[in-house]
């Protein structure tokens, strides 16, 4: 039988974490009806494999980048829904395991999806230290050819990461490196140069000029960025605050 079911949930700007990191919610709402988290996954229209076990990819909330992938059963998705922080199954231990117990490296959940055949799960998680894995990697995919190298994230925070290696580590006939040797007199004036002309190629209706514009002036937003030190992720969080 086909059956039809929500497939994400967003939490809600109005929910927060208490002092003690729990999720939380203001009690008008809580008295209302049970939180949004507790009925983000059908629990039990989960499909479990033979072992009872569901993969769940567990990715950052921010920049899309994957961090681990472990594995769930029905007691480990449910405290997950409960608590608002991540839970599995250790297949190697035989039991629970909450995410960060020992570390410290927990993970508060933002948000939660199955696929199309309801055999696995999607979780965006806002990571504590910003380290998911066991070897101290941000994330457990961070093996590329037998060397390490930092997984994949949105373009802007690639671009990001890019420019900030070149602030770090200067190279001869580098655009970006020529900016900050210019430091704010240069890199604020082409901000300047750079927001005229996208305000004139939306005055001329032009998408393509439009695109190309707007992708300068956030790259030297970029580059402001890192010549005074501001996280790209601190950006995402005002946006994210933003989300009404």
């Amino acid at each position: 039988m086909l059956i039809t079911l929500p497939k994400a949930i967003i939490l809600p700007a109005i929910a927060g974490y208490d002092i003690l990191g729990q999720l939380s919610y203001p009690k008008k709402m809580l008295s209302a009806e049970p939180s949004p988290l507790s009925q983000a996954i059908p629990v039990d229209k989960i499909c479990y494999n033979e072992q009872g076990l569901v993969p769940a990819i567990i990715q950052d909330y921010l920049d899309g980048t994957v961090l681990m992938m472990a594995w769930m059963n029905r007691e480990s998705l449910s405290k997950t829904l409960e608590t608002g922080e991540t839970w599995f199954w250790s297949r190697s231990r035989g039991k629970l395991w909450h995410k960060g117990e020992t570390s410290g490296h927990i993970q508060k959940v933002r948000e939660l999806r199955y696929d199309c055949d309801s055999d696995a799960l999607l979780i965006g998680v806002e990571q504590v230290g910003d380290i998911a894995c066991h070897t101290g990697e941000r994330s457990c995919f961070h093996q590329v050819d037998g060397e390490k190298a930092p997984p994949s994230a949105d373009t802007l925070s690639e671009l990001f990461a890019v420019i900030c290696s070149r602030r770090d580590h200067p190279q001869p006939g580098s655009y970006t490196c020529q900016l900050f040797a210019g430091g704010d007199n240069k890199i604020l004036k082409k901000i300047g140069e750079e927001g005229a002309e996208v305000v004139m190629a939306c005055k001329d209706d032009d998408p393509e000029a439009i695109a190309n514009e707007a992708a300068d002036l956030l790259y030297h937003t970029l580059v402001a960025l890192a010549h005074h030190h501001v996280d790209l992720r601190a950006v995402y969080r005002k946006l994210q605050e933003r989300r009404r």
